[in-house]
């Protein structure tokens, strides 16, 4: 089958100048091999694609978070596995959850619409971490680093944003079955800790790179409540 030619307009990180991270537009020709999971870039790198598109987290102001949690409880036909008064997980599949509703203080319903309640983030999943990792370090070598990076039990995550600042998580599954892991999404670690436990994105490298085994990297410590993102994580910038 022939490789399929597309064309789309990608923003590179530039060399700050005067103290200001500059973007630029440039046209990128991307060449789609059908017969494996990698795209080959213009330049001749391979980019690897991830396995799957994951969940949706949709944030909101607490006031609407009964309505959107209802809304889509009865759009989906879905099913709450975790929920508390900030954040509801919830279920349509075998899967531990496809979508998340987060009530944030603060967030107003803006106009026009499109700049504030609305898509946290969407995830992509990888096999395992060694393909978490090569993702990372491709990424890395085209000017995109990921503004978090966090355990969060059933998955290892990190998360980016694109030019115009929405999230872009990548992850792996940290345990075997999906039965494990909804397990875990409905057990009292969880609970107490619904967001995570955040790691070096180098230091996972090391740990990865020197064999350790991957079901140990993958087991999130115990750090105690934890029930919001670190303040600088909610609309970071994405990094030079």
């Amino acid at each position: 089958m022939p490789s399929t030619v597309l064309y789309t307009t990608s923003y590179i990180p530039q060399q700050p100048r005067n103290g200001t991270s500059l973007r630029t537009s440039r046209m990128t020709k991307l060449i789609n091999d059908t017969t494996t999971n990698l795209t080959m870039v213009a330049n001749g790198d391979t980019i690897l694609r991830p396995s799957e598109l994951c969940h949706v987290v949709l944030k909101t102001t607490p006031e609407n978070f009964p309505k959107m949690v209802e809304f889509y409880l009865t759009f989906l036909g879905g099913e709450i596995v975790h929920g508390n008064h900030r954040i509801k997980f919830m279920t349509f599949d075998h899967k531990d959850h496809r979508l998340a509703i987060i009530a944030i203080p603060g967030l107003k319903h803006p106009d026009p619409p499109q700049s504030g309640v609305g898509l946290a983030h969407i995830s992509f999943g990888f096999k395992n971490l060694q393909e978490l990792a090569t993702s990372y370090e491709q990424k890395k070598a085209n000017g995109l680093l990921p503004y978090w990076c966090v355990n969060h039990g059933m998955t290892t995550s990190m998360y980016y944003h694109d030019p115009d600042g929405n999230g872009a998580e990548t992850q792996v599954d940290n345990f075997d079955t999906d039965e494990e892991s909804m397990e875990y999404l409905r057990s009292e670690n969880f609970a107490e800790n619904p967001i995570g436990v955040d790691y070096d994105p180098e230091e996972f490298l090391k740990r990865l790179r020197s064999g350790e085994d991957e079901k140990e990297i993958k087991k999130r410590p115990n750090i105690g409540t934890r029930m919001t993102p670190a303040p600088s994580r909610v609309g970071a910038e994405q990094s030079p």
